[in-house]
């Protein structure tokens, strides 16, 4: 996701000062921020928000899981301070301020019963998401909003167990990865969405030092609806025998002015986790069902069956 990001960052600088969007002044604040799922993504926005002064409880099944999220943290900050404090007692200062706005929890119905926010990042089941948000939804506040960080499923989806009143205050915030360094979070609405919902949802991304992209709940969102298909024509490309991804790559960076090839990119991403995404929108994904943009792969479905997944496992199309 670093290339099409770095797009959208230069656009952002290119309007510097100008809101990208207006707000009610009715928009309530978030300060206190429930994340459900201590891995990368989770970890990557308890850090933000923490380092922008909200009290954070990251929420996961295990202690293990939790002391490994907070170690995700811990390093990430000291890469932070080393670039914005000179002196080792002012980088301990800056990592510890940051890490004593975090607490650690097991157990996510006490962890959201004072949350402002609660933004799930756990494991891409619907299933899985929608019991774990009508579990929180009776343990939240009433005035809670709801956000899932999914990149592939319908919010409006997940929300479907839940009661109305509760879908007027659910929403997608779709961080990237690395969440420390990526500017853009997607904030997808509903048609339940209440206004105020989305606002305060606006108004916390900016609040964060992130750019918020709004935009309709919609397979792919914004970002993934465009890059998928870009990366899936460069392996029909590939399978078609025009060029090798080596000149294909080389031939968008030089080309298109992209930072990386659409090759680079899959094995960034992950192949397993493209496979996925795609042939859920081929087969089931709302208007996109039998969409020739996302019809299998045989050479992705290759290399996923042989374990090649890209740079995590040092090789995908190329070798790490």
């Amino acid at each position: 996701m670093k290339m099409l990001s770095n797009t959208i960052n230069a656009t952002l600088r290119a309007s510097a000062g100008r809101r990208l969007f207006t707000t009610s002044s009715t928009a309530s604040a978030i300060s206190r921020i429930t994340v459900i799922g201590g891995g990368q993504m989770g970890s990557g926005i308890a850090q933000v928000a923490a380092t922008y002064k909200h009290s954070v409880t990251l929420v996961d099944v295990s202690q293990e899981a939790l002391d490994r999220g907070k170690g995700y943290i811990t390093k990430s900050l000291k890469r932070v301070a080393k670039k914005k404090f000179e002196g080792e007692q002012a980088q301990t200062a800056f990592v510890d301020e940051v890490l004593g706005r975090i607490s650690l929890s097991t157990k996510p119905d006490a962890a959201v019963s004072k949350a402002d926010l609660v933004v799930e990042a756990v494991v891409e089941n619907i299933k899985v998401k929608q019991d774990l948000f009508a579990r929180l939804a009776a343990h939240a506040p009433a005035t809670a909003v709801l956000a899932s960080n999914t990149s592939s499923l319908p919010i409006t989806k997940i929300a479907e167990p839940l009661g109305a009143d509760v879908k007027q205050r659910f929403i997608g915030l779709h961080f990237f990865n690395p969440v420390p360094q990526m500017k853009l979070v997607e904030v997808v609405r509903t048609e339940a969405a209440d206004k105020q919902t989305v606002d305060s949802a606006v108004e916390f991304v900016r609040a964060i030092g992130k750019a918020p992209a709004l935009c309709q709940d919609t397979p792919g969102f914004i970002v993934n609806r465009l890059l998928l298909p870009y990366m899936m024509e460069a392996i029909r490309l590939l399978e078609r025998g025009v060029a090798s991804p080596r000149d294909i790559d080389t031939a968008m960076k030089l080309g298109a002015g992209y930072p990386m090839g659409p090759f680079e990119l899959c094995d960034y991403v992950g192949l397993d986790t493209i496979k996925f995404i795609v042939d859920g929108w081929y087969r089931e994904g709302e208007g996109l069902q039998g969409n020739p943009l996302f019809r299998p792969s045989a050479k992705l479905d290759e290399l996923v069956a042989n374990g090649h997944l890209g740079v995590k496992t040092g090789k995908g199309f190329y070798e790490y």
